[in-house]
């Protein structure tokens, strides 16, 4: 196992090494690199070779509305309306517009995502050389619940399918759980057999997730779940049906260490996982708190937090200690917040306030992702960026929910003698997990149950998916006589001046209802 996990890293860290060099070798070629990238595109995708500034006349920003009708024709027909090239799959996602999106990934576009990954892979073996002599776990990514039967199992993937054939295939012989776990019936179930997988492997140096509290709930599952691990681990079979479909894995020794470990000792998972040497998750903006928590929960472990990495296309990777622009990917434009203004990215200057605008081999032009980040320091000359958090967003655990969205489902549960005043995410609170609250006034026999509201807010995928995975409690409604006057209080006792406090349909709290 040594020997092949070894050779294994040895080969995938020589197969990333182009894109690390290429990265730190054209640094001070922004432009010209750039450009050369949006005329690729533009011969690949509309045969012109347009100028920058041509290019910009020619096409308008866009949002995923622009594009939904040829997404959806190419789903129906099999056919890529949106360029040449096969789609590969439809990766669903949720955002502003839509509580479902799909986008679709051809074998350009996964290309691009590879640069980006074998470059991030590379800097991370040079970074912590241990992990060449350990596994890995990378974030499987699941559905939800909802949602499973509407989609073929290839949309079901893990972090490795962003890479080539030849570097996938590499590692999957360094990864500590199958993919396969992503079929799982439930959530839960899925959940459950990624710790047990976990537990079970003494080589385990690396656990990448996107969420902190999704690392956070792993944790508590081992916690809570002993028993039942120790049962799977020493007798080598499930007590859960919906995981007959998987291999079981079996091991005495993890078995034995788990039963003589307090897991509420935050240096127990080191005696756990020997080599473990490296969590990496968000931990910027909201995800903030909850990476502090596990990075307390983790002693004698390097922490990495992730870049921006969104479903339409990779914006930054952590590198050098700094999130730089990934701009070996795609075409990067920029929309500046103060002024409007849509600037590539050699003219952005430090301090400046955007949000990215991307063009990808996916066949999307002039996209614009609505997150907003801060040009903190140039690394040569590629900018460097701060995450500042998703516009008009609230997001406690990655669920992404937006003010459309919530005045949407306020407009629903609206009547004539009743009034849903504003839909308020609470990020702490002593008796429950992150959850949200729907606030109103008027007729109380009126008001929706939790279920209803719950119900409204599971058309939205990452909210669905962050209920199935436990790591949102159920909604409440809270109804008052005077809600404005309430809301009022409640934003200042959450820090806010009385003067500057304006209803939202969508707020995120602090604190718990007074």
């Amino acid at each position: 196992m040594g020997l092949l996990l070894s050779s294994a890293h040895q080969v995938l860290d020589f197969a990333c090494r182009k894109a690390y060099q290429r990265y730190i070798q054209q640094a001070n070629q922004l432009e010209l690199v750039q450009r050369n990238k949006l005329r690729g595109f533009l011969t690949q995708h509309i045969s012109q070779n347009l100028s920058y500034e041509q290019f910009t006349k020619k096409f308008p920003l866009t949002r995923y509305a622009n594009w939904k009708s040829k997404i959806e024709q190419s789903r129906s027909s099999g056919k890529n309306s949106l360029g040449p090239g096969r789609i590969v799959r439809f990766q669903p996602t949720s955002g502003s517009s839509e509580a479902i999106k799909f986008i679709p990934y051809t074998q350009l576009f996964l290309d691009e995502l590879d640069e980006a990954i074998g470059l991030w892979l590379c800097n991370l073996y040079r970074e912590h050389p241990k992990l060449k002599n350990s596994t890995h776990y990378w974030s499987v990514s699941w559905l939800p619940e909802s949602q499973r039967k509407l989609l073929e199992n290839s949309n079901l993937n893990d972090d490795s399918a962003l890479l080539n054939v030849s570097k996938r295939v590499l590692s999957k012989i360094t990864q500590s759980v199958p993919t396969e776990i992503a079929l799982a019936s439930s959530a839960e179930d899925a959940m459950f057999a990624t710790a047990v997988y976990l537990v079970a492997d003494k080589h385990l140096g690396m656990i990448s997730v996107w969420s902190p509290t999704f690392a956070l709930q792993l944790l508590d599952i081992i916690q809570q779940s002993k028993d039942e691990i120790i049962h799977v681990l020493k007798y080598g079979n499930w007590q859960r049906e919906g995981l007959n479909f998987l291999a079981v894995p079996k091991s005495c020794e993890q078995c034995y260490k788990l039963q003589q470990l307090d897991l509420t000792d935050a240096s127990a998972w080191k005696k756990l996982w020997p080599k473990l040497s490296l969590i990496s998750s968000w931990d910027t903006a909201s995800a903030a708190q909850w990476a502090e928590q596990l990075q307390q929960r983790v002693d004698g472990v390097a922490f990495e937090g992730k870049g921006l990495w969104a479903t339409e296309g990779v914006v930054t990777i952590p590198f050098a200690d700094r999130f730089m622009l990934s701009y070996q990917s795609h075409f990067y434009e920029f929309l500046l917040q103060d002024t409007n203004q849509v600037v590539p990215s050699w003219q952005l200057k430090l301090g400046d306030i955007v949000s990215p605008v991307i063009t990808t081999g996916s066949g999307l032009i002039r996209y614009v992702i609505d997150d907003e980040l801060e040009v903190m320091d140039f690394y040569e000359q590629v900018p460097c960026f701060q995450f500042l958090g998703r516009k008009m967003t609230v997001d406690l655990v990655g669920e992404k929910l937006d003010h459309n969205a919530a005045v949407q489902i306020l407009a629903q549960f609206k009547q004539d003698d009743y009034l849903p005043i504003s839909i308020l995410g609470i990020e702490q609170c002593s008796d429950k997990k992150p959850h949200y609250i729907l606030l109103s006034e008027g007729n109380v026999d009126k008001q929706p149950t939790a279920q209803d509201l719950d119900r409204s807010l599971k058309q939205y995928f990452h909210y669905e998916l962050a209920r199935d995975l436990g790591q949102l409690d159920e909604p409440e409604v809270k109804h008052v006589d005077d809600a404005w006057d309430y809301y009022k209080t409640l934003a200042m006792n959450n820090g806010m001046i009385e003067g500057n406090i304006k209803p939202e349909p969508l707020k995120k709290m602090k604190t718990k209802i007074i």
